[in-house]
């Protein structure tokens, strides 16, 4: 141990944060995770206690600091992913004014209509990068500036999440140009906020953090919490990256041509890009993860959520032969699904069971099953959902294929990888060669790459290529391939077509509940 150094990669996401500590080389040593509630006390909220998140933060890195036994001199450095999106506001003594409202907060939907159809708002997002939705800070800080004024009126600062950790760790708001591009406030190509964007949201720069790069360096960590980290005061912390741009870095998708696709509960798409890139009709997102590459992609609300409706609402008695039998419920219903040919026998699922993100921005869709039938059965309907995720993301890609040509490879992670049957549809759908990474840990060991990268110990972020390797490949079947364009199309059509008709049940099942 005592010629081995190490470094510790934390991810602060929406449910809970990890800390990992990798040996310099990328072995993991020890991990730790801390979960903590998303609060929703009244409807389109979406948020979370600062002190829960903080707190996290701190114990994850105490606690593989415990287990690994590794000396605090023998720490390179901490480097930070964070998920986007979030906001909180503190008055000049660093005390929260509201709780940390997070992507999934919707209470700011009103102004993100009215930043689309009377506030330039493409044209922000033009520059910006972050497209106009309700998950968007700056419809967020329309909302508290014009509805919430009491509190807009003691702010000292609008922060995010991991802008509250580094000012609780180090006295200092600094926030990366990573974290502010998605914001909505940021220019890309100046890395500067943006003047129209400011005025719209009702702040003004000082009310902001200062903006740095992705590499920055902070060092004079607070005594009492490096104590209680394991850590020496002089610990270098890197301030790091969001989650989505070091999740294509930790899974080796930096290179033209690559595509990081990750389906957990929700599921993104992403490649890496040497310049600022929007999209002329605000289809996809794009963030920064250093100075001279960026993030092209777009989020999506409905991944593996839609699977686990499917298991809660569809398949109770296939979940109760599972438990007997001690498997998997998912596994049983991925063998049920394998039952039915490709393209479902014409059956179409819109997954929209939660709104979407791209490539529709637009928190009123709704989910539904099309081309329904007496023949069909509970097993087309497993199967179409399972399409449909892929479907959705895959009209994602096409906007993306426009400006950066067709993609090579994906490189695949989320718990979907774990489904052989969700791994080949994806080849099949997207018809490409689907790779599954051996690392399960992309953000933490992205995070971790930059900060090798920021202290001068690797030269270029392909260092990451030594550190992973490769658990699953699948390839196109062609006659599947086949079967799903001639499906596509029609998915696509019938998706954009509804815009009128989701608003207007979104508006009934409002009035219901």
């Amino acid at each position: 141990m005592t010629d081995t150094r190490y470094m510790i990669g934390v991810d602060i996401g929406t449910t809970s944060t990890k800390a990992v500590l990798f040996e310099e080389n990328g072995k993991i040593a020890a991990q730790h995770h801390v979960g903590y509630p998303l609060h929703t006390p009244e409807p389109d909220a979406a948020e979370q206690d600062p002190e829960d998140i903080f707190n996290a933060v701190v114990t994850t890195v105490q606690e593989v600091m415990k287990q690994s036994g590794v000396p605090a001199g023998h720490v390179l450095f901490v480097s930070f992913s964070s998920a986007m999106h979030s906001v909180l506001a503190v008055n000049k003594n660093g005390k929260p004014l509201t709780a940390s409202i997070t992507w999934a907060d919707n209470r700011s939907a009103k102004w993100a209509e009215a930043l689309k159809h009377k506030y330039n708002g493409h044209d922000i997002y033009l520059r910006t990068g972050t497209p106009v939705h309700p998950m968007s800070p700056l419809t967020k800080l329309m909302w508290i500036t014009r509805d919430l004024p009491e509190i807009a009126a003691q702010t000292y600062k609008f922060i995010s999440i991991k802008e509250y950790v580094f000012a609780r760790l180090f006295q200092q708001y600094v926030v990366d140009h990573s974290i502010a591009s998605a914001t909505g406030l940021m220019n890309l190509q100046q890395l500067d906020w943006d003047e129209e964007a400011l005025r719209i949201a009702g702040v003004t720069k000082e009310q902001l953090s200062e903006l740095v790069p992705t590499t920055h360096v902070l060092q004079g960590l607070d005594k009492s919490y490096a104590q209680d980290m394991g850590l020496l005061e002089t610990t270098p912390f890197v301030i790091g990256a969001s989650d989505g741009v070091l999740s294509n870095l930790g899974v080796n998708a930096i290179k033209p041509g690559v595509v990081a696709v990750t389906i957990g509960t929700s599921g993104a798409i992403r490649t890496v890009v040497d310049q600022p890139l929007t999209d002329a009709k605000g289809r996809f997102f794009c963030y920064a993860l250093t100075e001279k590459l960026w993030v092209i992609g777009g989020p999506v609300n409905n991944g593996g959520i839609v699977f686990r409706w499917i298991r809660d609402e569809f398949a109770a008695s296939e979940v109760e032969t599972a438990k007997r039998l001690g498997i998997d419920p998912y596994h049983v219903l991925t063998q049920i699904a394998e039952q039915v040919r490709p393209g479902s026998d014409g059956l179409l699922f819109l997954p929209y069971l939660s709104g979407e993100r791209a490539p529709l921005w637009d928190p009123n869709a709704r989910g539904s099953f099309f081309g329904l039938s007496l023949r069909h059965k509970k097993e087309h309907m497993i199967r179409a959902a399972l399409e449909g995720v892929l479907f959705n993301l895959y009209t994602v890609m096409l906007a993306m294929e426009e400006v950066i040509g067709r993609p090579s490879v994906i490189h695949a992670t989320g718990g979907f990888a774990r489904s052989e049957l969700w791994r080949q549809l994806m080849a099949d759908i997207f018809d490409q060669e689907v790779i599954i990474p051996e690392s399960l840990e992309s953000s933490c060991l992205g995070a971790a790459i930059l900060g090798l990268y920021a202290l001068g110990r690797i030269d270029s972020l392909d260092a990451v290529s030594d550190m992973i390797g490769t658990t699953h490949q699948h390839q196109p079947v062609a006659e599947h391939v086949d079967i799903y364009r001639d499906l596509l199309p029609i998915y696509i059509r019938i998706s954009r077509k509804f815009e009128e008709e989701f608003k207007d049940i979104a508006e009934f099942q409002a009035k219901s509940l």
